[in-house]
């Protein structure tokens, strides 16, 4: 990829990308040390996390990682495991594998008036072009685009369905029990924005009470309405991130955009490895 400029931590992405617009036109190319998903102004004023909070994530320089996961056995028992009634995870399987990580991309159209106007190209690279992204990286995790790209959890072989209770808090509590029988800890919960305000917002102490358990919701379009997955994010997943990030002008791909214009991109470079599916519960709600 070509690089025009290279760009620190004291300016914010659409500073830093306006800057080299100033001497570089629509050939600008900026190339970040951070992942800029992290940079989204609002995220220091909102009080909602991306899916990629619920998540620890390790940085790499590595283009592909060896991972290790976990599944339930693949085949019948040949040995007799000590307490295997107790203790689930006594008869899980150990296996490892390689994950390469992979571009995830979004797009903006540039008004040309705004090339000459370097705070507001910033203002509108930080507010449009960095959600964009932060979008894009929320589908990439929890659905993943599929193929050889980044698998998303959704997507991973080995989570647990659930089927719903009688209320959609008891499905939601009968899921963070199911984790723990299995030795995780439920810290996190993904579910739709239309969930969470349908079923849990106002319900008594539900939400204060997890969040003093340490629990972490992130609301997210990419999980379909009716289902919340919920899981051991910390012990049981792990996003690979580059460390790097790119924001540059490009021609957009057939199917992005409703009509021609000026585009630009931003790309991040990571993957999600599923250490233990057996700790991801998506459970029904109704």
């Amino acid at each position: 990829m070509s690089t025009n400029g290279t760009a620190g931590t004291e300016l914010s992405p659409g500073r830093a990308f306006a800057a080299a617009v100033v001497s570089q036109g629509t050939k600008a190319s900026v190339e970040f040390s951070t992942t800029i998903t992290d940079a989204f102004p609002g995220f220091k004023r909102r009080p909602r996390i991306a899916v990629r909070g619920l998540f620890k994530v390790v940085k790499t320089e590595q283009p592909q990682v060896k991972y290790w996961y976990e599944t339930r056995p693949q085949a019948a028992l040949t040995e007799q495991v000590i307490d295997a009634q107790l203790r689930q995870e006594a008869t899980f399987e150990f296996h490892s594998d390689k994950a390469e990580l992979k571009p995830t991309t979004a797009w903006v159209q540039v008004n040309p008036a705004l090339l000459d106007d370097p705070e507001a190209l910033a203002t509108f690279i930080d507010y449009r072009l960095l959600v964009r992204l932060c979008t894009a990286e929320n589908q990439a995790l929890a659905r993943g685009p599929g193929g050889e790209r980044v698998r998303g959890l959704l997507e991973t072989p080995g989570i647990t369905r659930l089927a719903a209770r009688e209320t959609p808090i008891a499905s939601l509590l009968a899921a963070c029990d199911r984790v723990e029988q299995v030795g995780g800890s439920a810290d996190g919960i993904l579910m739709n924005p239309a969930d969470y305000y349908r079923y849990f917002v106002g319900q008594g102490s539900l939400l204060r009470d997890l969040a003093d358990m340490g629990v972490r919701i992130a609301r997210a379009r990419m999980v379909n309405p009716g289902t919340i997955l919920v899981g051991d994010y910390t012990a049981a997943a792990t996003i690979f991130d580059s460390g790097r990030s790119v924001i540059r002008f490009a021609e957009a791909p057939k199917g992005i955009f409703p009509r021609e214009g000026l585009a630009v991109c931003g790309e991040i470079y990571e993957s999600l490895v599923v250490h233990l599916p057996t700790h991801f519960y998506a459970a029904a709600l109704v």
